[in-house]
């Protein structure tokens, strides 16, 4: 099962101060890991995640219906596993 330590940062597209790590699970689900000033939490050091679904963002999961913020890894870990299992 992937977690947080396998995610592959690198400088975000659109945020100069950011960072982002995409990733793809088997199930087709993915996500997005964000932290920038802009981001919630980013101010903090925390990360953002959004779930994908066929490479497009969804909000329809019974994991959450919104991006997820204020996460630190163990956060994220915990989020990607519940991903993996959709």
């Amino acid at each position: 099962m992937k977690q947080f330590k396998d995610l592959e940062f690198v400088k975000h597209p659109n945020h100069i101060e950011g960072v982002q790590a995409r990733i793809t699970f088997e199930n087709g689900y993915g996500a997005s890991v964000v932290k920038s000033p802009y981001t919630y939490g980013g101010d903090k050091g925390l990360y953002e995640l959004a779930i994908f679904k066929d490479g497009e963002i969804t909000y329809a999961t019974p994991i959450t219906n919104d991006v997820m913020g204020y996460l630190r890894p163990e956060d994220g870990t915990d989020v990607m596993a519940k991903i993996q299992k959709l």
